[in-house]
């Protein structure tokens, strides 16, 4: 059965990630049907060693992280600029390839309140697709507040605005992918 796991806002003033506190799924709603998320698309759960990926999903974004082979460091690797189904194939494809990635973990919008959203449906379904074209496991973890998270971090730098907004997605994966990594 996969996992889904929760991110909570770190207290108010916090510099980063590392104030994420430990992860509880009881705080889902129990209503949040997760059905397509309790079985990975292919049936395999993540290996325990490998890079993995963190995927923040968006309709005309995604925001990509990397860990390295031991699962204890993520990195924010890039932004995929979404144009069509095939050149985002052609991207994990090539990602899988070049990071030599052993799974992916997507992101699940959930709304505050725990139930499942449009988005997150989307990103379930996106997720499946991932694992189809790449062959490879997929996870989920709920994405509360991890774009919260990243735009407060990155407006604690001397970034300008526009270096920010292009940083924002990866380092939203980023956060989504040192949640899961620290469970």
């Amino acid at each position: 059965m996969g996992r889904v796991f929760v991110v909570c806002k770190p207290e108010v003033g916090s510099r980063n990630a590392e104030h994420l506190p430990n992860l509880n799924p009881e705080t889902l709603n129990p209503t949040l049907n997760l059905d397509p998320v309790s079985d990975n698309s292919n049936g395999e759960s993540l290996p325990s060693e490998g890079r993995l990926a963190g995927i923040d999903f968006g309709t005309v974004r995604i925001g990509v992280a990397i860990s390295d082979p031991s699962q204890t460091i993520a990195t924010p690797l890039e932004v995929l600029n979404r144009r069509t189904l095939e050149l985002d194939r052609q991207y994990f494809v090539n990602l899988v390839q070049a990071e030599q990635l052993v799974g992916f973990v997507v992101g699940l919008p959930v709304h505050m309140s725990g139930d499942a959203s449009a988005k997150s449906k989307q990103a379930v379904e996106f997720g499946q697709w991932l694992s189809e074209v790449t062959s490879l496991p997929v996870d989920y973890i709920d994405e509360r507040y991890t774009t919260s998270i990243a735009r407060e971090m990155l407006n604690q730098t001397n970034l300008s605005g526009k270096k920010r907004k292009a940083m924002l997605d990866k380092l939203a994966a980023q956060v989504i992918l040192t949640a899961y990594l620290g469970q």
